[in-house]
């Protein structure tokens, strides 16, 4: 049905709010990467109009440490959409601070805390082969 996938992956060791927030931003995300992936805005039967979403699934795994940095190998070797979470982003308040501690990273050794694919589905698959979806 789509030529694309999307995925998130939220590491498994992370207390509920953070799984929570760490998927909120990283679909917030792939709607940015991707804007021709967005549907169009909802009306009900009032006329009431609403913001569109993204027009296709979101499928959610969970992953420790080396199953993030895996998939974030095989991504960028594949050359997906890849959006970052890193763990040290829990202590900043503000978008221009998350680029700075994002940046402080060792980019071989991403203490991530979550990451959002998308591409080819062949190629997302690749790259979350052996994760399991979030319960």
């Amino acid at each position: 049905m789509f030529d694309t996938k999307v995925a998130l992956i939220v590491r498994d060791d992370l207390a509920s709010w953070q799984r929570l927030n760490v998927a909120a931003f990283l679909a917030t995300g792939i709607a940015a990467a991707a804007p021709d992936a967005l549907g169009l805005p909802y009306l009900d039967a009032a006329g009431t109009v609403y913001g569109n979403m993204l027009g296709q699934p979101i499928l959610i795994f969970q992953a420790d440490m080396q199953g993030l940095q895996s998939a974030h190998r095989t991504a960028v070797q594949g050359h997906l959409t890849i959006i970052p979470y890193v763990f040290s982003m829990f202590s900043t308040g503000h978008d221009e601070a998350n680029r700075q501690a994002f940046l402080a990273e060792d980019p071989g050794n991403l203490n991530l805390v979550g990451l959002a694919l998308r591409g080819p589905k062949k190629a997302v698959d690749k790259a979350i082969k052996g994760l399991s979806l979030h319960p």
